[in-house]
């Protein structure tokens, strides 16, 4: 006899669906492609030669990069998950059925996370498998690591912009506003906080030390999700407001610690909003 499927499970292959149907998996795994292809094979044009780099300034190079794209295609993906089922009706009809909040929004993180680890997966991992292939000089086992890192703390900060996007979703009334507030919000994280942090340390103010600038790290997903990369292949070309982080008591373990309490946090305020709100 069979058991009838999980309504977690219903719901995540619907966005999963939905996805491939309006052609947001093509269309961003392709801009994942182009971008770590062309940050590997042609990253070293700009100094008037091709040549493949090294691990640590690969990782650098993507990483410094895909920490703008990967939170903006997370929000691409998810904005409207409930703000656009609320204006078509189709969130009033869904509660209607037997369906916690609970399978609700955690169909909709499974689905959504589904979608961004297979763009995430195949783009990168393509990228890698090329390197293993074609560049000798890349130790097979610390190419593989340091890959298998990248695609962890990318999926980690997609999923944290995936639950920023959930809230604003959920307390948003139109689609435009949630859209507006979530384009805040990444220009907040990934732009302001990044240059605010760098004009901090390099001011030399006195009550300035490596606590303060590991606290203000901590308060921000995508300065941890260049951390973690940078240190992760020996962060010696850590540049920026990251230059002070190789010198941080967390190690990558903390790190990725602290990500993790993000992610719950954020999930926790998504579903308290979510089981408060009134259709």
């Amino acid at each position: 006899m069979n058991r009838p499927a999980s309504p977690v499970l219903i719901i995540a292959a619907k966005e999963i669906r939905d996805s491939s149907r309006n052609h947001w998996f093509g269309f961003m795994a392709g801009i994942f492609l182009l971008l770590s292809l062309s940050v590997t094979f042609a990253g070293s044009a700009a100094g008037g030669s091709l040549h493949l780099p090294t691990l640590v300034s690969l990782m650098s190079s993507l990483s410094t990069l895909s920490v703008f794209i990967i939170p903006l295609a997370a929000i691409l993906l998810s904005y409207d998950s409930f703000v656009g089922e609320d204006e078509s009706g189709t969130l009033l009809l869904l509660l209607s059925y037997p369906l916690s909040r609970t399978q609700i929004l955690g169909g909709k993180l499974l689905g959504h996370m589904a979608v961004m680890l297979l763009a995430t997966s195949f783009s990168f991992g393509l990228t890698a498998m090329l390197l293993l292939l074609i560049g000798e000089q890349y130790q097979v086992v610390g190419l593989i690591g340091a890959f298998a890192q990248f695609l962890l703390s990318s999926n980690l900060l997609a999923l944290i912009f995936i639950l920023f996007s959930y809230i604003v979703s959920l307390k948003c009334t139109e689609k435009a506003k949630a859209v507006g507030c979530l384009l805040l919000v990444w220009f907040l994280f990934v732009l302001i906080y990044d240059l605010l942090l760098l004009a901090i340390l390099v001011s030399d103010l006195s009550f300035v030390n490596q606590y303060i600038v590991n606290a203000l790290i901590a308060f921000n997903p995508t300065d941890l999700y260049r951390a973690i990369n940078l240190m992760a292949v020996e962060g010696g070309d850590a540049g920026g407001s990251l230059a002070v982080i190789a010198q941080s008591d967390w190690g990558v373990s903390g790190m990725y610690l602290l990500m993790l309490l993000w992610i719950a946090l954020l999930s926790w305020i998504s579903h308290r909003i979510f089981q408060r709100k009134h259709l």
